[in-house]
């Protein structure tokens, strides 16, 4: 009898587990679909999603174990219903960049070079530049730019292969092989961080307005700096405070990112032009950022990129650069290569003529 009681027992708790899954996994799937502000919780789920898919997978073996059929299609839906969620993280296809270059088109890249590492010499400014050489790259999104490297003035320095170019605010930069007919800076509150877009006559795509983007940060990294500078000076930072000030660093970065995309989503949509949004947005696919700058357009990744991708260098291996694009535009290719001048990967896209 008592081992009947404690196999009930067991039973009903996973049946429990299984169930606040659901409700927790689904929750978090729609979590990006309201803003931050006022709906902190429910937005933050958005960033255990990948936890809790894998959470659901392994209660499948369980339910199969148990011969419980009707509980097994539990976590089965669950995990189908994530399925597009799951499509911005990986894309089971294998990379067709040789194929795509050997078809006409524009290749736009994105990077954030973190001041080219504000290295003295120039060398890695020069390296970044022969790499968008190497990659016939037609249009250069630059975020945290810094104009000086060494002794050379790093626009003198791209102007040979990049003849056009926009400044937007101090660290915002578009390299363009094509002519620049107009642009706008979009400025942010309470922040650095800034947004631009740039209108580039291509020949056989008519004008393209390019927006560059750099969202604010999420916090977390001053947050560990600030730490480490107080434990240096022997002044005892406790665990509990290190969280307190994380997540609230981190909830407020995530209300301003938010607030930050709906301008520049805003400002997409009033185009009359054909749109590329590129940069370095500071947040996750299906958040409420993500989704507010995706609006109607395409994320290049889903559309032509392949296997796992991560654009982050850091401990977290995230997807926080993006292209995106308007529908009317066909991508061919979309890849992230792993270089270190940065403690970003580059984003490249092409799009078909």
């Amino acid at each position: 009898m008592g081992k009947l009681a404690v196999y009930k027992y067991l039973h009903l708790m996973f049946l429990v587990l299984q169930i606040i899954l659901t409700i927790f996994t689904i929750t978090a799937l729609y979590g990006g679909d309201v803003s931050p502000i006022g709906h902190t919780a429910r937005a933050l789920l958005v960033y255990a999603l990948p936890l809790l898919i894998a959470m659901n997978i392994l209660m499948i073996p369980y339910w199969i174990f148990r011969r419980r059929w009707l509980l097994l299609l539990i976590p089965i839906i669950t995990i189908a219903c994530c399925i597009p969620y799951i499509g911005t993280l990986i894309q089971p296809r294998t990379s067709n960049e040789k194929e795509a270059s050997a078809k006409p088109g524009l290749t736009v890249a994105s990077y954030n070079v973190a001041m080219f590492g504000r290295e003295t010499t120039g060398f890695k400014a020069q390296d970044i530049l022969a790499e968008m050489r190497r990659r016939k790259v037609d249009v250069l999104c630059l975020q945290e730019y810094n104009e000086t490297s060494g002794d050379k003035q790093n626009s003198e320095l791209y102007r040979e292969y990049f003849p056009y170019m926009q400044v937007g605010r101090n660290d915002m930069v578009i390299f363009s092989r094509y002519p620049i007919t107009g642009s706008k800076t979009i400025l942010f509150d309470y922040t650095n961080n800034s947004a631009m877009w740039a209108d580039i006559n291509v020949k056989e795509l008519g004008v393209l307005r390019v927006f560059n983007v750099h969202l604010q940060t999420t916090g977390i990294s001053g947050t560990m700096y600030r730490a480490s500078k107080l434990e240096a000076k022997n002044m005892q930072v406790s665990n509990e405070r290190l969280i307190q000030a994380l997540f609230g660093n981190y909830a407020l970065g995530m209300m301003l990112r938010s607030s930050q995309a709906n301008i520049v989503a805003q400002e997409q949509r009033a185009s009359d032009n054909l749109c590329i949004v590129c940069g370095d947005f500071n947040d996750v696919p299906y958040s409420y950022v993500y989704n507010t700058m995706l609006g109607n357009m395409v994320d290049g990744f889903k559309e032509c990129g392949f296997n796992w991708m991560h654009t982050f260098r850091g401990k977290k291996p995230v997807r926080i650069d993006y292209i995106f694009h308007d529908e009317a535009l066909k991508g061919l290719t979309y890849y992230s290569p792993e270089l270190s001048y940065s403690d970003h990967y580059p984003v490249f896209m092409k799009f078909a003529f």
